[in-house]
C-alpha cells in the first residue's frame, strides 16, 4: 500500500495508520507552538487550506474526480469542519486559560472511553469489552501520564467540551468516509476549515488578522498542513473507516504520549517514573483495545 493509497487496506495496516497519525498530532506540539505569535484563526485557515491543496492534487495525479458532499455528508462535515477542527483548536485554548493543560489533556483521554460507548450505540450496538476495557486503561493511562492537572470559574466544562469536539472530528466522519473515502472526506473537511477559518479571522480581526508570517512560521504552518493535516487526517479516517470508531479511539492515547517523547528528547521535561508508567498503561489499553480487531 502506497502513502494516501485509496485500496481499502487490511486491520493491521488500518491499526497502524491511525497510530501513526497520533503520533504525528501528538508531536506536532512543539510545532503548534511556533505559531502562538501569529493569529490563530488565520493560522488554522492557512494550515488547512495547505492540506486541502495537497490533497486536491494527490487527488488529480491519481486521476480522480472530486466529488462534491452530497446531502448526506453536510451533517458530518460540519461536526468535522465547525467542531473536530475549528472548535476543537478554539476551544484547547480557551479552556487552558481556566485549567492547567495536564488537566485538559486528562479530560481529552477520556474520548476513547466516550467512542468506545457512543460509536456502538449509534448502530443500535452493545459496547466491545475489549474496546471498552482498552478505553479505560487509556483514559487512566493519560490522567496519570499528564499529571491531572486543576481548573478554576468554567474550565472543567471548557474541559468537556474540548473532548466532545475531539469525539465530533471522528464521529462526524464516519458517514462521509464510508460514501466518499478518507482522501475525499478530509479535502472536504479542510477546504471548509480553510474557508471558515478565514472568513471568521477576517470579520474578528479584520486586516490585522492577516500579518506576513515570519520564515519560522511558515515552515510550521506547511509542516502541519502536509503531515499533521494533509496526511494525519487521512490515515486516521482509513482507521476509523476499515476497525469502526469505537475501536480506533484507543488510540488517541497515543497523542499525549507522543508529545511527552517530543518534550523529553527536545529537553523541554524530564522524564519521570510516573509519567512513563502511565505511558506503559496507555500502551496496555491501546494493545487490550485493539486485540480482537487487528489481524
Amino acid at each position: 500500500m502506497t502513502l494516501l493509497d485509496t485500496t481499502r487496506p487490511s486491520a493491521r495496516t488500518a491499526g497502524g495508520l491511525a497510530a501513526l497519525a497520533c503520533v504525528l498530532v501528538g508531536g506536532s506540539v512543539p510545532v503548534t507552538g511556533l505559531l502562538d505569535g501569529y493569529p490563530v484563526l488565520s493560522g488554522q485557515a492557512i494550515r488547512y487550506g495547505i492540506g486541502a491543496v495537497l490533497l486536491a492534487l494527490w487527488l488529480l495525479a491519481k486521476g480522480r474526480r472530486i466529488r462534491l458532499p452530497g446531502r448526506a455528508d453536510l451533517a458530518g462535515l460540519t461536526a468535522m469542519v465547525g467542531a473536530g477542527m475549528l472548535g476543537f483548536n478554539a476551544a484547547i485554548l480557551v479552556a487552558q486559560r481556566y485549567a492547567t493543560p495536564g488537566f485538559v489533556a486528562a479530560l481529552l483521554g477520556a474520548s476513547p472511553l466516550v467512542l468506545a460507548v457512543v460509536a456502538p450505540a449509534l448502530r443500535g450496538r452493545r459496547p466491545a469489552p475489549a474496546a471498552l476495557a482498552g478505553a479505560g486503561l487509556v483514559t487512566c493511562g493519560v490522567v496519570v501520564l499528564s499529571g491531572g492537572g486543576g481548573w478554576h470559574g468554567p474550565g472543567l466544562l471548557l474541559a468537556i467540551l474540548v473532548t466532545a469536539c475531539e469525539v465530533a472530528f471522528t464521529l462526524g466522519g464516519v458517514g462521509v468516509v464510508a460514501r466518499l473515502g478518507a482522501v475525499e472526506a478530509s479535502l472536504l473537511a479542510c477546504v471548509g476549515a480553510a474557508v471558515g477559518g478565514a472568513a471568521l479571522s477576517t470579520v474578528v480581526d479584520g486586516a490585522a488578522a492577516w500579518p506576513a508570517p515570519t520564515a519560522t512560521e511558515l515552515v510550521a504552518m506547511v509542516v502541519l498542513g502536509a503531515l499533521v493535516t494533509a496526511v494525519a487526517f487521512v490515515f486516521w479516517y482509513i482507521g476509523v473507516d476499515v476497525l469502526g470508531a469505537d475501536r480506533v479511539g484507543v488510540l488517541i492515547g497515543l497523542m499525549p504520549v507522543a508529545g511527552l517523547v517530543v518534550s523529553v528528547v527536545l529537553g523541554a521535561q524530564s522524564l519521570t517514573l510516573v509519567a512513563l508508567g502511565g505511558a506503559l498503561v496507555v500502551a496496555a489499553g491501546c494493545a487490550v483495545g485493539m486485540r480482537s480487531s487487528v489481524g
